[in-house]
């Protein structure tokens, strides 16, 4: 990981979203979202903060990751990433690494109105979902990136 006067700049071997030094609540009161969004997106960092015991931090733009983890490409590309967090966007709330856990699918049948992605889900609203359940996904998450040697879905689907 750069240094913090590297942070935002990327080259070609190194990862776009990197940490930042914006404060993630700053973001939250300035991003274009609607009040119901900014209120959920509050709650998600207490919510992360204290399943983590991490300090919000943003990641690029957009993204507010707790934690982090170290990657590796089957290409031997490799960097670090949030080890689990989210992007308060105008249409959903985009939740990242909740999908990877292997024992994660039972979990997401249960949680509620989301849609799934390859590595995140798509909340509209929080009272949509079970809470209990999403703790539970995002300490699964947690503890898969910080204690696993972790490698890409891509990476992995190319050796299947």
């Amino acid at each position: 990981m750069g240094n913090a006067s590297d942070a935002g700049k990327a080259t070609k071997t190194s990862n776009k979203t990197v940490p930042t030094r914006v404060d993630p609540l700053d973001f939250i009161s300035t991003v274009d979202i609607t009040s119901t969004r900014r209120g959920d997106a509050r709650a998600l960092v207490e919510m992360m903060r204290e399943i983590t015991g991490e300090e919000p931090r943003m990641w690029g733009p957009s993204i507010i990751g707790f934690g982090e983890y170290h990657y590796k490409y089957a290409s031997g590309r490799e960097g670090d990433a949030a080890a689990v967090g989210f992007s308060p966007r105008k249409a959903n709330l985009v939740v990242y690494g909740l999908t990877y856990p292997q024992d994660a699918a039972p979990l997401l049948e249960t949680l509620g109105k989301v849609k799934t992605g390859t590595a995140c889900i798509y909340i509209n609203k929080l009272t949509d979902v079970d809470q209990d359940v999403l703790r539970q996904l995002i300490d699964m998450a947690y503890r898969h990136f910080t204690t696993a040697d972790i490698q890409s879905l891509q990476s992995k689907k190319q050796k299947d």
